[in-house]
This record gives C-alpha cells, structure tokens and sequence, in this order.
C-alpha cells in the first residue's frame, strides 16, 4: 500500500504546499480534454512526477487495483456489442480516453502520499482552511491516512488465518461474510483503542505546525502548477 515512505528525492525535498499546487493544476489539465496529443503531454508529465519521486507504477497500480478494475470496466463493457456479438473497438476509444484521465491524476497523487509526512498535510489544510472546519479537515485527513493502512493489514491477517483454516474451501458469500464481520469488529476495536490514546495523550486541536520551507525548487514547482492550471483553463474555455 502506498504511504508515507522517508526518502533524499525531489519530491521529498519539496514543501507541501507546492505539491499540493502542483497537484491541483495537475488534475485541471488532466480533465481539460480527451485528445489523445493533450493526454500523451499530461501522462509525460505524471511519468516525471513519479520518476522525481521514485514511485513505482506497478505499486500504484497494486494499491489502487479496485479503482483501475472499475475504471475499465466501462471501456470492456462498451468494446462489446451483443446484439449481434461483436467488437466494437471505435466505441470504447472515448471512454478509455476519458478514464485514463482519472488514472493519471491517481498516479501524481499516490506520489505526493509517498513523499509527503502527514504531519505537514494536516498543518497546510489548518493553514488555509479557516476555524473549526480546517482542524476538522486536517485532523480527519490525518487520521485517515494512518488509520487505513491499520485496518487493510487487520484484513489481510484475517484472511490469511481464513486460508490457513481451509477457508478458501468455504463458498464466496460465506467467506465475505466471515471477512466483514471480522473487519467491521477489528474496526470498532481500532477505533477505541484510538479515541482512549488520544485522551491519554491530550489530544490538541492545534499542535505546534513543522517548520516549512519555500526553496526556489518549490517556486519552480508552483509555477509549473500555474501553468498547468492555466493550460489546462485556456483547452477548456478555447471555443
């Protein structure tokens, strides 16, 4: 699963605040047009991010599977016709033009989680989203971001003991069930466990923020964001 991984790269170097413009104009040029020549530019793009970043692909596609199977999904389903049973391969050429987009915006956004502490995503979202709404934000962002990877490992385990008890021999609806109840169990007691050490630790709306740091890498890096932004604005709004 991709998360917060220490690293010496670019991406590591940069302050979350650029990344997150980068990010933001990022995802504005990715939607600005299905055009396979703008798409082949913005996935050029997302292939430096990850490079920057020493993002493995294959690790993101590994943990965001789920959302890559439903993805293309829709371009398989519009390939066939059924009446008469045929392939269609003109049909799907636009959905798969369109779900690429959503794609490429995973792939930048999986290497901004891996570079980036949720220390300093929590402080930027406190930062420029006022009152109680922002420490909200901040604090459910960062709980998230720890809480998940804790409970996709509780699953695992619960599998992997279904396994070794001959549960893979039990039918689908029987083994889902088992690994449902299980999961929503391991998931209240988790959340307990959480709520008690947060107590114990005189859990505050408003820690002491990190030191940020806005390098000229980061200037560069925002303007990029600019200017994707920009681009991706001009595509849409050109006649």
């Amino acid at each position: 699963m991709i998360s917060y991984t220490p690293g010496d790269t670019v991406a590591h170097r940069l302050d979350a605040r650029s990344k997150l413009l980068f990010q933001f104009g990022f995802a504005l040029a990715a939607f600005a047009s299905p055009t396979p020549r703008w798409l082949v530019a913005v996935a050029v793009v997302a292939g430096l991010v990850l490079a920057g970043s020493r993002t493995s692909p294959v690790a993101v596609v590994r943990t965001y599977w789920f959302v890559f199977v439903l993805l293309c999904s829709g371009p398989v389903l519009d390939l066939v016709a059924l009446s008469p049973l045929r392939l269609t391969p003109e049909r799907a050429v636009a959905p798969t033009l369109d779900v690429s987009r959503i794609g490429l915006v995973l792939f930048v956004g999986a290497a901004y989680v891996r570079t980036t502490p949720i220390r300093e995503t929590r402080a930027t979202i406190q930062r420029y989203v006022p009152g109680k709404a922002g420490r909200l934000l901040g604090v459910g962002v960062a709980l998230t971001a720890r809480f998940l990877p804790v409970l996709r490992r509780d699953l695992l385990a619960t599998r992997t003991a279904m396994r070794a008890r001959l549960g893979d021999q039990r039918p689908v609806t029987d083994r889902l069930g088992r690994l449902g109840r299980v999961g929503l169990a391991r998931a209240f007691e988790r959340a307990d466990r959480l709520a008690l050490a947060l107590r114990a630790r005189c859990f505050s709306w408003e820690p002491t923020p990190p030191t940020f740091r806005f390098t000229a890498a980061d200037a560069a890096v925002s303007l990029a964001g600019v200017g994707l932004a920009a681009a991706g604005l001009s595509v849409t709004l050109s006649p």
